[in-house]
């Protein structure tokens, strides 16, 4: 049996299309490994980027769709529908290739998984009528139509519109459908400029430095190489600044891994340092490896150890600043990692939140008087955000909230920053603070 199918661009989107769906790994982990020592060219590699994480992100608005055409998905063998789906995601969202080529794309990849599929995914792709496509608004129930319409599972368009609303939810549904740009922070920000003009980026609105555009390679360019580019979203990008670090602190980094935010926070200290904890070593090598080549490893130590422990292993009074940028369920980072939408465990608030308020209760003994903490995390739901910072208060009467300000007053919400994906199409993004009462 010849495996040469497998070395095509269609081949290979096929091949991590099957790890994604029947192996539940990450989108961007099987794609980076795919083409990781690949003999794909550039332009190839982009199109199974654009197959996979186009075909994952719709997933549910195609499934929809082929229900139409098929009579039993669970007769079929799982590569067979995978590849369905994909074919539909090219005719339905690429245009770049007739609808006969994709077809006949589609035939082929199946002949050379020596199978008799070739005639069925013939005949369905070809029954597909894309100009007369089955209606959403056939759907009658609204949360289900608007689940199928933007592949969202349902219990996710519930929350958003409890919490938005309906008007603002749909902004946010219609804004994942972009593609997420490609952003860095720039290191020497008198350079701002002349690494925009040579990389052919524009300047964030949100981090005043910050770049970003549509798509591209930010890591190959020179500029990365030499430790003037750090990879990081803008919105992240807002914490460091947020802290108003003056040199001398004793900082800690309670979630610290894979280190953007902690080596953005150790470019502004001088004489102070960052300790940076996470539980794997695997990621503390992460940090490390971020540090040494942007020259901060000087100020940063990395530790083993799990944030709900911190009050245990460090003590009262240790720390001027601290940053938790707490695990949570990741919705704001849908646009880069679609997969994150199909993970029913994030549906679970109440155990993240839980987890979140442990670790709050746990750095917040080690934090001097008149010491701040910082919460960020990377989505817009309000049990992970604002209850927390509720919840603590709550429980803790001496701190109280830092209330913060931005240039940008669409995103500040009751003293804090809240960045949903509609505003700037960015990563959704929370930042919090709490000041220990001298």
């Amino acid at each position: 049996m010849s495996n040469s199918w497998q070395k095509s661009a269609r081949g290979t989107a096929l091949l991590v299309l099957g790890e994604v769906f029947d192996q539940k790994a990450y989108s961007n982990l099987a794609l980076n490994k795919a083409l990781t020592g690949s003999s794909l060219s550039a332009q190839d590699k982009a199109l199974v980027t654009e197959l996979v994480y186009g075909t994952v992100a719709h997933k549910l608005t195609l499934e929809w769709y082929l229900a139409h055409y098929i009579e039993d998905r669970d007769k079929l063998d799982s590569w067979v529908y995978q590849l369905l789906l994909l074919s539909l995601y090219q005719l339905l969202y690429l245009d770049r290739l007739p609808a006969h080529a994709i077809v006949n794309e589609a035939v082929q990849l199946a002949k050379a998984k020596r199978s008799r599929a070739d005639k069925f995914v013939n005949a369905i792709l070809r029954k597909i009528d894309i100009a007369n496509l089955p209606d959403f608004q056939t759907i009658k129930r609204v949360n289900k139509r608007y689940s199928i319409q933007y592949s969202l599972p349902v219990w996710l368009v519930r929350t958003l519109i409890e919490t938005y609303g309906e008007k603002r939810s749909l902004a946010i549904f219609e804004s994942l459908a972009h593609r997420n740009k490609a952003s860095v922070r720039v290191t020497s920000p008198d350079r701002l400029a002349e690494i925009a003009e040579a990389t052919e980026s524009q300047q964030s609105e949100l981090s005043p430095v910050g770049l970003v555009k549509a798509s591209g390679h930010f890591a190959a360019s020179q500029y990365f190489k030499e430790g003037l580019l750090a990879i990081q979203d803008e919105t992240s990008q807002l914490v460091a600044p947020i802290m108003c670090l003056e040199g001398y602190e004793q900082v800690l980094d309670a979630c610290a891994a894979p280190g953007g935010k902690t080596v953005h926070m150790a470019s502004y200290l001088t004489t102070g340092q960052i300790t940076a904890l996470d539980l794997y070593d695997h990621k503390l090598d992460l940090i490390r490896d971020n540090a040494k080549r942007l020259g901060v490893m000087d100020k940063i130590t990395t530790q083993k150890c799990d944030a709900r422990d911190v009050h245990q292993v460090f003590g009262a009074d240790r720390f001027d600043k601290i940053l938790v940028d707490a695990p949570c369920s990741g919705i704001g980072l849908i646009r880069r990692k679609p997969d994150i939408r199909y993970q029913k465990d994030l549906a679970d608030f109440e155990s993240l939140q839980k987890i979140q308020l442990e670790i709050l209760d746990s750095v917040c003994q080690t934090v001097k008087k008149g010491g701040i903490i910082t919460y960020s995390t990377c989505t817009v739901i309000h049990q992970e955000n604002f209850q927390v910072i509720e919840k603590f208060l709550a429980n803790h009467p001496e701190f109280e909230q830092v209330m913060l300000q931005h240039e940008r007053q669409d995103i500040m919400v009751d003293g804090c920053l809240l960045i949903t994906p509609e505003l700037y199409l960015s990563d959704g993004f929370f930042i919090a603070q709490l000041r220990r009462k001298l």
